[in-house]
């Protein structure tokens, strides 16, 4: 129970610090180089098995031409690292992540405070979409039953086959599926909902609104760098 406790402090501070960081970065943002329509949210929680499945999606238009520069299996890996990126900074550095060859921990600030565990990523990608995927390993948010890879976090991408156009849509997913949260099964399904799951989509659809300037950080690991 004291574990439960631990993640619940975790979520209520990091509401606080994302609301404070999101009102911060929205004062001046370099201008965009694509735009963005069609954001969206479904998230449901299966009361019988007490699975949650969050999925944020958005439709990008961007030049044909910088869509196609980014088309590469280093640009899938560096959207990846993006993500990482961006819950650092809309948290105020308060959560992290560390890198490791076994995979990637979420921690607040510190290693021993560990929120979330995943396996090395999984990377698919041909000629119209584009896939990571990080299996859950375990960590303080995590409900017993959900470790060990039960449950997954994953971006995907995908463009239109055949569309010619100068502006072309690239649709892009963020999605948790089949996590089992350690507040809602220690707990209560209302608690969660209004901190962690709250949480969760508003740092994703912050992540989608970012993806605008198209500015991919550099992968920390280099997977698939060049040369």
């Amino acid at each position: 129970m004291t574990g439960l406790w631990v993640a619940v402090a975790v979520v209520l501070a990091a509401l606080v610090a994302v609301a404070v960081s999101l009102a911060v970065r929205s004062r001046a943002r370099p201008g965009p180089r694509a735009t963005i329509e069609n954001l969206s949210d479904e998230t449901t929680f299966d009361r019988d098995t007490g699975a949650v499945r969050s999925v944020q999606r958005a439709d990008l238009l961007i030049d044909r031409d910088a869509l196609a520069e980014i088309w590469t299996p280093r640009h899938l890996e560096r959207l990846a690292r993006t993500y990482w990126r961006f819950l650092t900074h809309v948290t105020l550095g308060l959560i992290r992540v560390r890198y490791s060859p076994q995979g990637r921990t979420v921690v607040l600030l510190f290693s021993p405070l560990r929120l979330l565990t995943f396996q090395a990523p999984e990377y698919e990608m041909d000629a119209t979409r584009g896939l990571v995927r990080w299996r859950i390993e375990r960590g303080l948010l995590v409900a017993r039953r959900g470790r060990d890879g039960a449950g997954y976090l994953q971006i995907e991408v995908a463009r239109r086959p055949g569309d010619t156009s100068e502006r072309q849509t690239l649709h892009v997913e963020v999605g948790v599926v089949n996590f089992y949260p350690a507040i809602a099964s220690g707990l209560s399904l209302w608690l969660y909902n209004v901190t962690q799951s709250r949480i969760h989509v508003i740092v994703t659809y912050g992540f989608l609104r970012s993806l605008v300037r198209l500015d991919l950080a550099e992968s920390r690991v280099g997977r698939f760098s060049e040369g």
